[in-house]
């Protein structure tokens, strides 16, 4: 590969690394995946039983303990453990890259100096890595919402395309990070933070309209809102996807995902020296 080439922003070169290196990526993630659990009695199995078993205890805490209730909802405890979980599940998608980028290069540094290899492509693998997990808590959730309400609502087949912006935002973000992390490594602490916070500042426990109205517009600054209400809207309350919302989200998102891609383009030149 040529090394100017591989330090190009064009959004064209990297659909070419995509499409030349989509094996490796592929091998890379399921690597990942399965490191994970390596040497463990149930291997991958845990990727299972761990969301099951979060769904249980966030279902104790919150509808048995607190007795908390999803306004518009029913008095179902099952009901509120679903509406929560997949608030969750978006926030761990979320959180699971954001919280890695940081570390990505720093953790690979024998790919550092490797001129031919695509340190781009680390962000996505992480990201192949983190989706899977989200399938599975995906499945979890789906599973439960069978056995308890029946089938889902039909607009829960626009889920996926409402991930697709979502996605670009967290690999722009972590592009960004993954850098940064390079020449800082401070970031990985201030990010730790920051996630911890979006997990109480998003409305995975309570419902937008529990706020004051003065606090709305905060918290629609939260890239994680947006996401969080329409989907439970597609997959809980049957409601379509907001498009004039989606649309600037996927604007923001693409622009955020360029820009995260020629920040880690431009740096990647000085790896090398600082590690």
């Amino acid at each position: 590969m040529n090394p100017h080439a591989a330090r190009s922003i064009s959004p064209f070169t990297l659909i070419n690394t995509l499409r030349t290196h989509r094996s490796l990526i592929y091998s890379l993630a399921k690597r990942e995946v399965i490191g994970r659990y390596r040497g463990s009695i149930m291997g991958i199995l845990w990727s299972f039983f761990n969301p099951v078993l979060m769904l249980i205890v966030y279902t104790f805490v919150f509808s048995v303990v607190f007795k908390a209730r999803w306004e518009g909802g029913t008095d179902s405890r099952t009901e509120f453990a679903l509406v929560l979980f997949a608030g969750l599940m978006i926030y761990n998608l979320f959180a699971e890259c954001i919280n890695r980028s940081p570390g990505l290069v720093l953790g690979n540094v024998n790919y550092v100096k490797k001129v031919v290899f695509p340190l781009e492509i680390l962000s996505i693998v992480a990201i192949g890595s983190a989706v899977f997990h989200f399938l599975i808590s995906f499945l979890v959730w789906l599973i439960f919402y069978l056995v308890f309400f029946g089938v889902p609502q039909i607009t829960l087949l626009l889920f996926p395309l409402l991930l697709i912006p979502f996605l670009l935002l967290i690999l722009g973000l972590s592009w960004f990070l993954a850098a940064l992390g390079v020449f800082l490594r401070d970031v990985s602490q201030i990010v730790g933070v920051m996630t911890t916070a979006l997990l109480f500042l998003s409305p995975i426990f309570y419902p937008i309209t529990a706020l004051p109205a003065e606090y709305h517009q905060f918290l629609q600054i939260n890239p994680l809102t947006f996401i969080i209400e329409q989907a439970r809207g597609v997959m809980i309350w049957g409601n379509g996807i907001s498009w004039q919302g989606w649309s600037i989200y996927l604007l923001l998102a693409t622009v955020t995902a360029w820009l995260g891609f020629a920040w880690f383009q431009k740096t990647r030149k000085g790896f090398a020296n600082v590690l």
